[in-house]
């Protein structure tokens, strides 16, 4: 695989919590990954399922990483007219982070063109990556083989005992960690909110937001491998 120096970026689209609140993407799962990659010499773009400016949810601007993110002039840029993933080409890019936040769960499944950028990233040997509810991308990605992506990899996600914690086991459409491990994932997890970061080849998943610096460095770690 040629090095391109780039990694991508995917949020959602999606910004509304079955009529409970606002949600979106939840900033930490982007402005970490965005630090840790860029500091390592990558360019970050971002795409999202419906192009544009994606919302944003749990933002902590007491954390300077989130509050550098948000006030980066590039960035703020890139943000206000992301590209669909129809309109980006999986061969530019090394890697692909999918970040989470609850939104990700109505529209990530669904999408049948990020379906197609992970996979044949993916199957070129790219990086895939998710963090938190991120792993619901990997819910709709199946290999040319007809397989899951997930099917017999060591994964981790944001846990049903998590979902229950917060409260929206019955609000989700579904329970992630039990999708996955229905399509064959061996799921792992730690205790709620600790980090817990797993690595299986080119697929990187992370359970929650404590985990999304890890994500980030796993990925680098695969790419420099």
């Amino acid at each position: 695989m040629r090095a391109t120096r780039k990694i991508l970026i995917a949020l959602t689209s999606h910004g509304d919590l079955a009529g409970l609140r606002p949600t979106g993407y939840y900033l930490a799962e982007a402005a970490h990954p965005w630090h840790v990659f860029t500091e390592a010499g990558y360019t970050v773009d971002f795409v999202s399922v419906a192009g544009g400016e994606p919302p944003i949810d749990g933002a902590d601007l007491t954390d300077p990483i989130q509050k550098a993110f948000t006030e980066d002039t590039t960035v703020q840029a890139q943000l206000a007219v992301t590209p669909t993933f129809a309109e980006v080409d999986q061969a530019d890019y090394d890697a692909i982070l999918f970040a989470g936040g609850h939104g990700a769960v109505f529209d990530f499944p669904d999408d049948p063109d990020l379906a197609t950028v992970a996979r044949d990233l993916y199957e070129r040997g790219g990086v895939v990556s998710a963090v938190c509810h991120g792993p619901a991308a990997l819910v709709g990605i199946t290999l040319s083989d007809g397989s899951p992506i997930v099917a017999g990899k060591n994964i981790a996600a944001f846990t049903d005992s998590e979902e229950a914690a917060v409260g929206l086991t019955d609000v989700v459409p579904f329970l992630l960690q039990s999708t996955l491990e229905k399509q064959g994932g061996k799921h792992t997890g730690a205790a709620d909110w600790q980090p817990h970061v797993v690595t299986d080849g080119n697929l990187v998943t992370g359970q929650n937001p404590a985990s999304s610096t890890g994500v980030a460095e796993a990925v680098v770690k695969v790419l420099r491998h």
